[in-house]
């Protein structure tokens, strides 16, 4: 196992066998509805991976594998080391190959006096509704799910005597030795105490006023790793080994009894941040101030425990009933490209938007993340069918990450040329020219242009699909009748446009100029020496002229020169001041 709670492609490993692909799509569907696990993208879990993806992706895991449990590195998130495992396990259960054995950290040379059984993830409030309501006869709480790594404290007459790593959950090793040396772990329990006392927890990175949503895991957990790996400790690095203990398997069946004796035992931060709760929207308050507030470690969700369990001599290594996470918002995801789109911009630059089959990422639904640039695509040539990672920028932004895997053959795709487009490009509406075309009437009538108030992207895609349009200006010629043969226009909206067509002849020159594309210049540059803007003064401007004005330099002097020369703007603008004249 690669994390304090077990990975669900190992649960469903034991579920599935080799068979038909019916048959194992009809398994993981019965088995994701009755576990309630979070299974991203059901619908179209079995959508095929092609064999290339299917390498690459386990070349990945292989490597993230070997770096974590040899070197103590996270090469990735959690989350999305489990939606690439998962990928695969859906894609084998799909398939009727057999599933791949999951990764996890070697036995130990010690027994678990009582096995560690890691926990089952649930993918939203809703699932955590149904599993909480179907234990509603029992007390429940919730706990912030620490991010650090399991281990198990055994103390003999209040002493400690054993300290043992997760494991495989059933053996694993000896941290006796280091955890002696830590001043946050207690080495003696306070009287009274039973003569034995086995205690389940994680050992975490202390930091100082840690909030998850800003700092993320901050690699606290391989910093944990890295420490247990060492053969010894200098007294800096067991001051930062701290202990939250999450269970006490053979303690009171009461969970505010067993509370209680470990406030007593000084096991403050375990008794501080259990809460009771009866609801799952508390125990979304609890995730969602637990993540967004400071705490002295990492988190990555919460768990949510019943007070009663089975005897411990009954727990198996696996996820248990008694017990489930509800993992925060993943930062990075995995998703399958379902095709590119190249859209031109206004000003001519291509901008490639990678449009991904849904991908959760936190707490959103995914269909769609921009490149920003073509060089950026040239870079990495994504095409339909590869795999990519994305994440969010200042926790709103989705944006793309890196490449995974690239799907083989290489899909073909129509890519524009760029030498194609540049700011007065696309005036008219000519093949390769629709993107273009599109942005420039929505700025026109944007509120850097003529500010039309309900004329955007859709109102002038519609008249674009009506054919009514050819080149930038001839909506100012339509009637009402023309507009309502758009679709959705009706005789309302149609007389509504062409009032707001009719009253742009008010408009000013310099709105005009900004609206047809006109480089963005403070109002005072298009001022001649007495403060007027006039056509015929800004026509007879040279680069030098425009240069010497404050705040323009040489590019966008040579651009405003090629816009003021340019025949097709000259016309508009010639039939604009008539109108305004007229």
């Amino acid at each position: 196992m690669r994390d304090s709670d077990r990975d669900v492609s190992m649960f469903t490993d034991s579920i599935l066998s080799v068979g038909q692909p019916r048959r194992h799509r009809l398994r993981l569907l019965i088995f994701a509805l009755l576990s309630g696990l979070a299974w991203p993208l059901l619908a179209d879990a079995c959508r095929p991976i092609d064999e290339a993806s299917r390498v690459q992706l386990e070349a990945r895991l292989a490597e993230w594998d070997t770096a974590y449990y040899e070197r103590g590195e996270r090469l990735v998130d959690d989350s999305l080391y489990d939606q690439t495992r998962q990928r695969l396990a859906r894609w084998q259960a799909c398939s009727g190959e057999p599933s791949a054995t999951t990764a996890h950290e070697p036995d130990g040379p010690l027994d678990h006096p009582v096995v560690q059984t890691g926990l089952a993830k649930l993918d939203g409030r809703d699932a955590l509704a149904r599993w909480m309501q179907r234990r509603r006869a029992h007390s429940l709480w919730v706990q912030p799910k620490v991010d650090g790594v399991a281990v198990t404290l055994v103390y003999d007459d209040g002493q400690l005597v054993q300290a043992i790593s997760r494991g495989d959950g059933e053996r694993g090793s000896d941290w006796l030795a280091h955890l002696r040396q830590a001043p946050h772990v207690a080495q003696r329990l306070a009287a009274p105490y039973p003569p034995r006392v086995v205690l389940q927890g994680e050992l975490y990175q202390r930091l100082e006023q840690h909030v998850q949503a800003e700092h993320g895991s901050a690699g606290a957990r391989s910093a944990i790793i890295g420490l247990m790996a060492r053969h010894a400790w200098q007294h800096e690095a067991a001051a930062q080994v701290g202990l939250f203990v999450w269970d006490w398997p053979d303690g009171p069946a009461d969970m505010q009894q067993r509370l209680d004796r470990l406030a007593a035992w000084g096991f403050s931060d375990s008794v501080a941040m259990t809460q009771a709760v009866t609801q799952a929207d508390e125990v979304a308050a609890w995730r969602q101030r637990w993540y967004r507030g400071a705490l002295p470690f990492a988190t990555d969700g919460v768990v949510v425990r019943q007070s009663q369990r089975p005897a411990p001599d009954t727990w198996q290594p696996a996820p248990p009933a008694w017990a489930v996470a509800w993992k925060h918002p993943a930062q990075q995801a995995l998703a399958e490209v379902r095709g590119v789109e190249f859209r031109v911009g206004r000003t001519g630059q291509i901008t490639p938007v990678l449009q991904l089959y849904p991908t959760a990422l936190d707490d959103r639904t995914i269909r769609r993340v921009s490149l920003g640039s073509l060089s950026q695509w040239q870079r990495h040539d994504i095409r339909p069918g590869d795999h990519v990672t994305i994440r969010l920028a200042g926790l709103t932004i989705p944006q793309f990450d890196a490449v995974l895997t690239h799907r083989q053959p290489r899909p073909p795709l129509e890519i524009p040329d760029a030498g194609a487009f540049h700011p007065l490009s696309c005036l008219r509406l000519t093949p390769g020219c629709e993107s273009q075309f599109l942005a420039r009437l929505t700025w026109l009538s944007g509120p850097d242009g003529l500010d039309m108030a309900g004329l955007g992207e859709g109102s002038w895609q519609r008249l674009i699909d009506a054919g009514l349009l050819e080149e930038l200006l001839d909506w100012r010629d339509l009637s009402p009748a023309q507009l309502q043969q758009a679709h959705g226009v009706g005789e309302v909206r149609a007389a509504q446009w062409h009032a707001l067509f009719a009253e742009s002849v008010e408009q000013s020159l310099p709105r005009w100029l900004a609206a047809l594309g006109m480089p963005k210049v403070a109002p005072t540059v298009l001022q001649d020496a007495n403060g007027e803007v006039t056509l015929a003064e800004l026509r007879q401007r040279s680069a030098a002229d425009w240069h010497a004005r404050a705040g323009i330099g040489e590019i966008t002097a040579a651009r405003l020169v090629t816009f003021f020369s340019d025949p097709r703007i000259n016309a508009w603008l010639d039939a604009l001041v008539e109108s305004a004249e007229g």
